[in-house]
């Protein structure tokens, strides 16, 4: 039977809208990817805990915990806690490190799960660090937390690091020390300005040849103790230039969530396999994540051509979810979770629900329909009839 309601547009003018969207493609079982998948997935809050929405973050556990089995289970990794549209903007140090605890044990009951977790220094007062040192000892703080757990690492771009770094070579001091301790390869991180402002200049440089270098060299001096990077710079053509020159067996994972179809497929122009081809570390994948499940085990088998025709209709909802103001990409993903009934509200942590227009959210449920991931559309239709309702459109 059609479903119809009434959408703003951009221009703010209501009008019918008829979901267009097809059944969900479904990931073919056992099949086994030949990228590496993390994504940045979300935390469900406790709506219902007393709590000031802006300050606190009270965290709904089972329903957490559940979400990131649901992601193993279309053969996906989880990256978490590093999640910078939520951690340090509402998610504070203790409640990610009980996250991180919660996963890593969640983990050892689903064969093959695999699971990377954030490293920063967002626990430290930014205003009384002084030094390279008092960096230093943060990152080392996190880091012994995280080992004793047993947890794998993603070595976080900090913003204490951005703020008290006089040049290059502060930032290679700092790795140095943090990679020469690491008991088991790490991700290292490097996100650009578009999603945190405070990360300006990163590696030492506003020039991205320049701070690529200094990257690049730290990689190389301990090639051994990285995995790979992700870079989150919303740029393909950097990704690439940068893949090219990571060390054989360093992987290049994309945080692009304006190009990754075209990253993940590759190109195949390089010394090494990973220099051809991206593995990936997205936000976006939580919210397509049946869609990206699918798309990865048909490039698997070599079908180049349903992989594109897969992901391909999503490219458009992510760049959307991930416009300007960037760092407000999470409540997109959030609220594509509601509406595919991954949990029972559209309430975030550190209230960041209400930082996207009813427009911007209007304009998403038109994209993702038209992506084919509307996994229940009657329930679809009836979330969004009811955010409508209460911002004053019946």
């Amino acid at each position: 039977m059609p479903k119809y309601l009434n959408l703003p547009n951009e221009q703010s003018l209501l009008g019918s809208y008829k979901l267009v969207g097809t059944a969900p493609v479904k990931p073919k079982p056992g099949i086994k990817f030949n990228r590496i998948a993390y994504s940045a997935a979300h935390v469900v809050s406790n709506p219902l805990a007393a709590h000031d929405p802006w300050l606190d973050c009270p965290i709904d556990w089972e329903a957490t915990i559940s979400y990131r089995r649901y992601l193993w289970s279309l053969g996906l990794g989880v990256a978490e806690a590093m999640d910078t549209a939520q951690r340090g903007m509402g998610l504070d140090w203790p409640t990610s490190l009980e996250l991180i605890k919660q996963s890593i044990e969640a983990a050892k009951d689903v064969p093959g799960a695999f699971l990377a977790s954030g490293c920063g220094t967002d626990h430290l007062d930014i205003e009384q660090i002084k030094s390279i040192d008092d960096i230093i000892a943060g990152y080392e703080f996190q880091m012994e937390a995280i080992e004793k757990l047993g947890g794998k690492m993603i070595i976080m771009a900090s913003r204490a690091l951005a703020r008290v770094a006089k040049s290059p070579a502060d930032y290679e001091r700092v790795y140095h020390r943090i990679l020469s301790q690491a008991k088991q390869p790490v991700l290292l991180h490097w996100l650009g300005d578009m999603f945190d402002p405070a990360l300006t200049g990163y590696w030492g440089s506003r020039d991205f040849d320049q701070a690529m270098k200094t990257a690049l060299g730290v990689i190389q001096a301990h090639s051994s103790k990285v995995d790979g990077i992700k870079i989150s710079l919303l740029d393909k053509d950097k990704e690439i230039r940068m893949r090219r020159d990571l060390p054989s067996g360093v992987r290049m994972y994309t945080g692009d969530d304006f190009n990754y179809a075209e990253l993940i497929a590759g190109d195949g122009v390089g010394e090494d396999l990973v220099n051809g081809q991206s593995d990936a570390l997205l936000g976006i994948f939580d919210a397509i994540a049946p869609a990206a499940s699918a798309a990865l085990g048909e490039l698997a088998q070599g079908n180049l051509a349903k992989f594109h025709g897969i992901l391909e209709p999503t490219v458009a909802l992510s760049r959307h979810i991930f416009k300007a103001p960037t760092r407000f990409y999470k409540t997109g993903v959030v609220f594509m979770a509601w509406l595919n009934g991954h949990q029972n509200h559209f309430s975030m942590v550190g209230g960041q629900h209400s930082a996207r227009s009813i427009i911007h959210l209007s304009e998403l449920f038109r994209l993702a329909d038209a992506a084919n991931l509307f996994e229940q559309p009657d329930l679809a239709v009836h979330r969004m009839k009811i955010l409508l309702s209460l911002n004053g459109v019946e």
